[in-house]
C-alpha cells in the first residue's frame, strides 16, 4: 500500500468525482501520514483525535483541492491548521487554569504595574493603545474590539501586534 503523491492525488480526484471506495482508500492512506507528523508534535492521549479533526477537515474541504496542484502539501496545510488550533485551544484552557490559582496583587504593586502599563500604552499611537486595552486588557475578541473601535479586524491584530512590538522595544530600552 503505497501513499506517494501520484496515488493519492489519483484517489482524490476519484473521490472528488464521487468513488465512494476512493475515498475510504484515500482518507485509509492519509491516516498514517497524518499519525507519523503529529506524533512528534502532540501528546499521545491527543494523536488520534487530532488526526480524526484532520480527516473530518479533509472531508469538509475536499472540494477545495485543485487537481492540478499536488495533493500532499494540500494535506500537510490541513493539518497544520488544526495542529495550530488546536494548541491555540490548549493555551487557552492553560491559561484559564493559571489564573484561578493566582492571588489578587497588593494595592500597591497593582498601582505601580497599571501606572507602568498606562505609561507604555501612553508612547503608542491611539490606534494601537487602543486596540491593545480591548483586546488585552479588556478581554475583548478581535471582532467585538473592531467594532467598537471602527477598525477592520485585521488592522485590530495590526495594531495589537506593532504595539506590543514597540511596547517591549520600549521595556529594552529601560533596562
Amino acid at each position: 500500500m503505497t501513499s506517494d503523491e501520484a496515488t493519492l492525488a489519483r484517489l482524490m480526484c476519484a473521490a472528488q468525482a464521487g468513488d465512494a471506495l476512493a475515498y475510504r482508500q484515500l482518507l485509509g492512506r492519509a491516516a498514517p501520514l497524518l499519525m507519523r507528523w503529529f506524533r512528534r508534535k502532540v501528546a499521545p492521549a491527543d494523536l488520534d483525535d487530532l488526526v480524526q479533526d484532520t480527516l473530518l477537515a479533509v472531508h469538509q474541504r475536499r472540494a477545495s483541492w485543485d487537481p492540478a496542484r499536488p495533493f500532499l502539501p494540500w494535506l500537510a496545510a490541513i493539518a497544520r491548521y488544526r495542529w495550530v488550533d488546536r494548541l491555540r485551544r490548549a493555551r487557552v484552557r492553560d491559561t484559564d487554569a493559571l489564573f484561578d490559582d493566582i492571588a489578587v496583587e497588593s494595592g500597591e504593586a497593582a498601582l505601580i504595574g497599571r501606572l507602568g502599563c498606562d505609561r507604555l500604552l501612553g508612547m503608542l499611537p491611539g490606534p494601537q493603545a487602543a486596540a491593545i486595552r480591548a483586546v488585552k486588557i479588556e478581554g475583548l475578541s478581535v471582532i467585538e474590539a473592531a467594532a467598537r473601535l471602527g477598525q477592520s479586524e485585521s488592522m485590530i491584530k495590526v495594531n495589537v501586534h506593532r504595539g506590543l512590538k514597540r511596547m517591549a522595544a520600549a521595556v529594552d530600552e529601560d533596562r
